[in-house]
């Protein structure tokens, strides 16, 4: 058996690493909708509250939960997908190191 198939999940890490950067960039692209929804009417407040003249604490507060959300998810799903791929690798190294052992032994 040669070496695991094990593209797809590379592209799929390589993807999941570059929104986890654009995430901790403060960038809008990578969110899911739910997300996006929370930073936005995180930001709607602030200014509403700025306009007003008062304190944006909370609103600064929700704004920063909601990055930290998107940034933890993506954490999570890097690591899955990373977990999988050494599950791939390694499956394929005990299906190698058996056929290599079974082949080795075969004489005597």
């Amino acid at each position: 058996m040669g070496k695991p198939s094990t593209r797809r999940l590379d592209r799929a890490i390589q993807e999941a690493t570059r929104k986890l950067g654009a995430v901790r960039e403060r960038q809008m692209w990578p969110l899911s909708g739910s997300e996006r929804r929370a930073v936005l009417a995180a930001l709607t407040g602030g200014s509403y509250k700025t306009i007003r003249g008062k304190s944006t604490a909370h609103a600064d507060q929700r704004l920063e939960t909601a990055w930290s959300a998107a940034e933890t998810r993506l954490i999570a799903e890097l690591t899955a997908l990373q977990i999988e791929r050494q599950r791939l690798v390694r499956e394929a190294a005990r299906e190698k190191a058996a056929k290599t052992a079974k082949k080795s032994s075969g004489w005597w």
